[in-house]
């Protein structure tokens, strides 16, 4: 049986777990298929259990009530949608709710547009969606947090996008800044949750607050192992928000879903993280945003593969050219040396091998950049890799600050 998370309203909670019980887990929601986005569909690993896992977003039964006679502003961008069919046909929960009448004032888009279009870093400006004449605020660039103005005559913001687990990624941030603009403001805020691919394991070295910045914002471990409902409990409950104010919040969980249950997603997070392989291994690759080699952007295996023209101790090679979320990636156009990592098993930890290989085969070249620490949260990781720590060294130092964290961890958890 799914919990229902709710911190304020004890009303809330009776009435929610009231409907639930009208919902069978087959309920279907009353919106039409023909909004398909079958192309933007992942190649599903044939071992997700996406058939009996059922979303937030899905569940419309719970949450549908808490919206009605409401002016509702919606966090979303191309992976908030609700399945309509056995065949994997999506609609947007946009076009779901204004099917139903709900009244959407605005959408808040994270990093990448609310299309998922954008590339990494790329300014997003605010704008009109062409399909449903909503007007689109961005919350990526200078305006990070909703401002009073741009909530004014909310009854209540509902969130929902698709996390992969890794603290670099920013639409926890964006989560943060979302709740912190709630709570000044006194709106609830209901998240759709979604299940995490990367909740199996927990690991890498835990953020130092000298060295918070979007790409980071918490002292968590880069892989946290919860879903973003799971989170944003903890951002409310560790009073991580400004004042130490807290968000009238409200999680939909997932039905039928464990932290262990492989999950493929069905549509694209970002452009740059097009399949499941990519999404497993992007919190050991994105360390390379930070140095000068290439992670993949600029070919058809963003996140599986590296290199640099500087490494040749490598055969295999690659060319990154301008695409679909990477209009200036790094090496465009010159050959780089390095690894392919696509056909690699599934990771149930961060591997820095990878970075320690590619620094040792570096030359005189200048390897990491500015940016590394911020990725990493802490200075320590360069340092040690440049003194020529092991692997496992580097780990050993790391669990301190992970056990601390999964005591941490474990007040907010939905799932097992």
């Amino acid at each position: 049986m799914i919990k229902l998370i709710h911190f304020k309203s004890t009303y809330l909670f009776l009435f929610l777990l009231f409907n639930f019980q009208l919902i069978s887990c087959n309920s279907k929601v009353p919106v039409s298929p023909k909004t398909s986005q079958q192309k933007n569909l992942l190649p599903l690993n044939e071992k997700a259990k996406i058939d009996t896992i059922i979303t937030g977003a899905e569940l419309t039964e719970l949450y549908l009530p808490l919206l009605n006679d409401k002016n509702i502003a919606v966090v979303a961008n191309q992976t908030s949608v609700i399945k309509v069919t056995a065949k994997n046909n999506f609609v947007h929960l946009v076009d779901s709710l204004l099917s139903l009448s709900v009244k959407i004032k605005k959408v808040f888009a994270p990093e990448h547009g609310f299309r998922g279009k954008a590339d990494a870093g790329e300014l997003i400006k605010d704008g009109v969606d062409s399909k449903t004449k909503l007007p689109i605020i961005s919350l990526y660039g200078k305006n990070k947090k909703p401002s009073k103005a741009q909530l004014a005559n909310i009854d209540l913001v509902l969130f929902d996008i698709q996390d992969v687990g890794a603290r670099f990624y920013t639409y926890i941030s964006t989560l943060h800044y979302v709740m912190e603009a709630c709570a000044e403001l006194n709106i609830p805020l209901i998240i759709l949750d979604r299940p995490n691919p990367n909740a199996h394991y927990i690991d890498g070295p835990v953020l130092e607050k000298a060295h918070s910045s979007f790409v980071g914002m918490h002292k968590v471990p880069v892989v946290y192992g919860m879903t973003i409902g799971e989170y944003g409990k903890m951002i409310n409950g560790e009073q991580w928000l400004k004042a130490g104010v807290k968000t009238n919040l409200t999680v939909i969980p997932v039905q039928n879903y464990a932290h262990n249950t492989p999950y493929s997603l069905p549509i694209k997070p970002s452009p740059n993280l097009p399949n499941d392989k990519s999404i497993n291994l992007y919190p050991s690759l994105c360390f390379f945003e930070g140095t000068r080699v290439s992670a993949g952007r600029g070919t058809n295996k963003q996140f599986q593969i590296y290199g640099a023209p500087f490494l040749k101790g490598y055969t295999f090679t690659f060319t990154p050219k301008a695409n679909e979320g990477a209009k200036y990636p790094k090496f465009k156009d010159r050959v780089c040396y390095g690894e392919d990592l696509s056909k690699e098993n599934t990771l149930s930890k961060i591997n820095i091998s990878y970075l320690i290989k590619a620094y040792n085969q570096k030359g005189n070249e200048q390897f990491f950049n500015d940016f590394f620490t911020k990725l990493a949260g802490t200075k320590k990781l360069q340092e040690q890799i440049e003194k020529g720590f092991t692997e496992q060294e580097i780990r050993e130092s790391w669990a301190k600050g992970i056990r601390n964290f999964k005591k941490i961890r474990k007040k907010y958890l939905i799932y097992k």
